[in-house]
Protein backbone atom coordinates (compact mmCIF):
# COMPACT_ATOMS: atom_id res chain seq x y z
CA UNK A 1 0.00 0.00 0.00
CA UNK A 2 1.24 3.57 -0.95
CA UNK A 3 2.09 5.83 1.75
CA UNK A 4 3.07 9.00 0.03
CA UNK A 5 1.31 11.22 -2.54
CA UNK A 6 2.10 10.16 -6.12
CA UNK A 7 4.88 13.02 -7.46
CA UNK A 8 2.73 15.82 -9.28
CA UNK A 9 -0.71 14.71 -7.78
CA UNK A 10 -1.04 18.18 -6.28
CA UNK A 11 0.93 19.86 -8.54
CA UNK A 12 0.13 22.58 -11.55
CA UNK A 13 0.84 21.60 -15.15
CA UNK A 14 3.09 25.02 -15.91
CA UNK A 15 3.54 25.98 -19.80
CA UNK A 16 6.43 24.85 -21.56
CA UNK A 17 9.36 26.64 -22.91
CA UNK A 18 10.17 25.40 -26.48
CA UNK A 19 13.47 25.48 -28.26
CA UNK A 20 14.47 29.25 -29.01
CA UNK A 21 13.50 30.36 -25.36
CA UNK A 22 16.62 32.36 -23.85
CA UNK A 23 16.03 30.79 -20.58
CA UNK A 24 16.89 27.35 -22.02
CA UNK A 25 20.37 28.37 -23.54
CA UNK A 26 21.48 29.99 -20.18
CA UNK A 27 23.02 28.35 -17.28
CA UNK A 28 20.76 27.93 -14.36
CA UNK A 29 21.56 29.30 -11.02
CA UNK A 30 21.82 27.28 -7.49
CA UNK A 31 19.17 26.96 -5.62
CA UNK A 32 19.76 28.71 -2.00
CA UNK A 33 16.20 28.44 -0.75
CA UNK A 34 15.53 24.77 0.55
CA UNK A 35 11.53 25.96 1.36
CA UNK A 36 7.95 25.72 0.55
CA UNK A 37 8.60 27.12 -2.62
CA UNK A 38 11.01 24.38 -3.59
CA UNK A 39 8.40 21.56 -2.70
CA UNK A 40 5.85 23.34 -4.63
CA UNK A 41 8.22 24.12 -7.96
CA UNK A 42 8.83 20.16 -8.20
CA UNK A 43 5.62 18.91 -7.53
CA UNK A 44 4.30 20.88 -10.53
CA UNK A 45 7.69 20.00 -12.54
CA UNK A 46 6.03 16.44 -12.20
CA UNK A 47 2.98 17.50 -13.27
CA UNK A 48 4.09 19.35 -16.42
CA UNK A 49 6.50 16.25 -17.01
CA UNK A 50 3.68 13.75 -16.79
CA UNK A 51 1.22 15.84 -18.75
CA UNK A 52 3.82 16.00 -21.13
CA UNK A 53 4.43 12.46 -21.06
CA UNK A 54 8.34 12.93 -20.46
CA UNK A 55 10.73 11.21 -18.47
CA UNK A 56 12.69 14.03 -17.06
CA UNK A 57 12.39 17.88 -16.87
CA UNK A 58 14.90 20.25 -16.30
CA UNK A 59 13.59 23.93 -14.05
CA UNK A 60 13.98 26.28 -17.08
CA UNK A 61 11.85 23.83 -18.78
CA UNK A 62 9.05 25.50 -17.73
CA UNK A 63 10.93 29.14 -17.28
CA UNK A 64 12.29 28.69 -14.03
CA UNK A 65 15.99 29.26 -14.04
CA UNK A 66 16.97 27.00 -11.23
CA UNK A 67 19.43 23.65 -11.14
CA UNK A 68 16.57 21.23 -10.34
CA UNK A 69 15.09 18.45 -12.39
CA UNK A 70 12.98 15.62 -12.09
CA UNK A 71 12.80 12.14 -13.60
CA UNK A 72 10.79 8.79 -14.44
CA UNK A 73 12.49 6.80 -16.24
CA UNK A 74 13.44 3.38 -16.64
CA UNK A 75 17.12 2.05 -17.13
CA UNK A 76 17.78 -0.94 -20.10
CA UNK A 77 16.49 -3.61 -17.80
CA UNK A 78 12.91 -1.91 -17.43
CA UNK A 79 14.06 -0.76 -13.74
CA UNK A 80 11.84 2.37 -13.09
CA UNK A 81 13.69 5.46 -11.46
CA UNK A 82 11.65 8.33 -9.75
CA UNK A 83 12.82 11.22 -8.32
CA UNK A 84 14.45 14.79 -8.28
CA UNK A 85 17.99 16.05 -8.07
CA UNK A 86 18.56 20.02 -6.69
CA UNK A 87 21.69 21.38 -7.49
CA UNK A 88 23.28 18.25 -9.02
CA UNK A 89 26.71 17.63 -10.31
CA UNK A 90 27.26 15.18 -13.07
CA UNK A 91 30.88 13.58 -10.68
CA UNK A 92 31.23 10.91 -13.72
CA UNK A 93 30.50 9.85 -17.00
CA UNK A 94 31.72 6.87 -18.60
CA UNK A 95 31.67 3.48 -19.90
CA UNK A 96 30.52 3.46 -23.70
CA UNK A 97 29.57 6.10 -25.74
CA UNK A 98 26.01 5.28 -27.42
CA UNK A 99 24.51 7.19 -30.09
CA UNK A 100 20.84 6.46 -29.11
CA UNK A 101 17.24 8.20 -30.04
CA UNK A 102 16.54 11.08 -28.19
CA UNK A 103 13.91 13.80 -27.51
CA UNK A 104 12.78 16.87 -25.55
CA UNK A 105 9.40 18.10 -24.31
CA UNK A 106 11.33 21.58 -25.69
CA UNK A 107 11.80 20.24 -28.90
CA UNK A 108 8.11 18.37 -29.24
CA UNK A 109 7.83 15.68 -31.98
CA UNK A 110 11.53 15.67 -32.79
CA UNK A 111 13.98 13.13 -32.04
CA UNK A 112 17.97 12.39 -33.26
CA UNK A 113 20.75 9.93 -32.69
CA UNK A 114 22.36 11.66 -30.00
CA UNK A 115 25.67 10.35 -28.27
CA UNK A 116 25.82 9.49 -24.92
CA UNK A 117 27.66 7.69 -22.38
CA UNK A 118 26.58 4.53 -20.83
CA UNK A 119 26.87 5.20 -17.22
CA UNK A 120 26.60 8.12 -15.22
CA UNK A 121 26.35 9.36 -11.29
CA UNK A 122 25.29 12.74 -10.34
CA UNK A 123 25.04 13.86 -6.67
CA UNK A 124 22.82 16.73 -5.74
CA UNK A 125 20.13 17.31 -2.47
CA UNK A 126 16.45 16.23 -2.10
CA UNK A 127 13.66 19.01 -2.12
CA UNK A 128 14.89 19.32 1.47
CA UNK A 129 18.53 20.18 0.97
CA UNK A 130 19.33 16.26 2.29
CA UNK A 131 22.74 15.04 0.00
CA UNK A 132 21.65 11.78 -2.51
CA UNK A 133 23.89 9.90 -5.12
CA UNK A 134 22.25 8.83 -8.25
CA UNK A 135 23.69 6.29 -10.47
CA UNK A 136 22.38 5.65 -13.87
CA UNK A 137 22.84 3.25 -16.72
CA UNK A 138 21.46 2.58 -20.01
CA UNK A 139 18.53 4.76 -21.13
CA UNK A 140 18.35 6.54 -17.33
CA UNK A 141 21.76 7.51 -17.97
CA UNK A 142 20.88 9.23 -20.68
CA UNK A 143 18.02 11.17 -18.79
CA UNK A 144 20.77 11.97 -16.33
CA UNK A 145 22.91 13.52 -18.89
CA UNK A 146 20.02 14.81 -20.91
CA UNK A 147 18.89 17.10 -17.74
CA UNK A 148 21.85 17.83 -15.80
CA UNK A 149 23.24 19.74 -20.07
CA UNK A 150 19.35 21.74 -19.57
CA UNK A 151 20.61 23.23 -16.21
CA UNK A 152 23.91 23.66 -18.38
CA UNK A 153 22.05 25.68 -20.46
CA UNK A 154 22.53 23.42 -23.80
CA UNK A 155 19.94 21.79 -25.53
CA UNK A 156 20.46 18.07 -26.93
CA UNK A 157 21.04 19.47 -30.89
CA UNK A 158 24.14 21.43 -29.29
CA UNK A 159 25.80 17.67 -28.89
CA UNK A 160 25.06 16.90 -32.92
CA UNK A 161 26.88 17.71 -35.49
CA UNK A 162 26.76 17.81 -39.14
CA UNK A 163 24.04 16.53 -41.00
CA UNK A 164 22.08 15.54 -37.93
CA UNK A 165 22.78 18.49 -36.10
CA UNK A 166 21.30 20.52 -39.62
CA UNK A 167 18.32 18.37 -40.17
CA UNK A 168 16.85 18.83 -36.45
CA UNK A 169 17.21 22.58 -36.90
CA UNK A 170 15.68 22.33 -40.08
CA UNK A 171 12.44 20.35 -38.12
CA UNK A 172 12.44 22.94 -35.38
CA UNK A 173 12.42 25.49 -37.50
CA UNK A 174 9.67 23.85 -39.97
CA UNK A 175 7.51 22.67 -36.45
CA UNK A 176 4.01 24.24 -35.15
CA UNK A 177 5.62 25.44 -32.10
CA UNK A 178 8.67 27.00 -33.72
CA UNK A 179 9.19 30.72 -32.19
CA UNK A 180 8.91 33.71 -34.95
CA UNK A 181 10.53 36.12 -33.39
Amino acid sequence: MRKRPIPGSSGLVRPMSLLGDPVLHSPCEEVTDFGPSLARLVEDMFATMYAAHGVGLAANQIGVPLRVFVYDCPDDDEVRHLGHLVNPVRVEADGITVRGPEGCLSLPGIEAGTPRFDRTVVEGRTVTGDPVRVTGTGWFARCLQHECDHLDGTVYPDRLTGLRRRKVLRAARRAPWARTD
